[in-house]
């Protein structure tokens, strides 16, 4: 088989892009012959949704509720809501406001520090480390007690 590739003669693109193609690939460039089936696939796919869609209302006139598994559309509020709700990326120090860029230090009170006032004594921090210490020591070492013993 690898000789007759050899014996065949090169032959362009059916669709006449300048580049050769192969009978393995139905006369197609390796470019074309990708978007060739790419094609093909979204037609597939466009089949199935179309009858799913045509399939899915005679389900519905059937069953007087309307069903929960159909896909609700974007409400476009709540998109921009969400949108809203993500704060954006501080670069700037809190303290100084001194733009900080990809060196900034975001400190546990959630403020971004540029090098100078990330140490918290330097931008006044109203975080409680040490209560933070309290909990990660009793979290890692829980109260042994052992079981009473009868005494005799």
């Amino acid at each position: 088989m690898a000789e007759e590739h050899r014996l065949q003669a090169p032959r362009l693109c059916v669709n006449n892009c300048g580049f050769f193609g192969s009978t393995a690939t139905e006369n197609l460039c390796s470019r074309c012959y990708r978007d060739l089936q790419l094609k093909e696939q979204q037609a597939e796919s466009a089949k199935l949704v179309l009858n799913q869609s045509i399939s899915v209302p005679a389900k519905e006139d059937l069953v007087s509720e309307p069903s929960s598994s159909s896909p609700d559309p974007v409400d476009l509020p709540s998109v921009v809501e969400e949108a809203k709700a993500k704060p954006l990326q501080q670069n700037r120090c809190m303290t100084c406001k001194k733009r900080v860029g990809l060196t900034g230090f975001k400190c546990k009170c959630g403020m971004m520090l540029c090098g100078t006032h990330r140490y918290p004594e330097q931008h006044g921090c109203e975080f409680d480390f040490k209560g933070l210490g309290r909990e990660q020591i009793a979290k890692a070492n829980p109260v042994v007690k052992g079981e009473k013993l009868q005494k005799i």
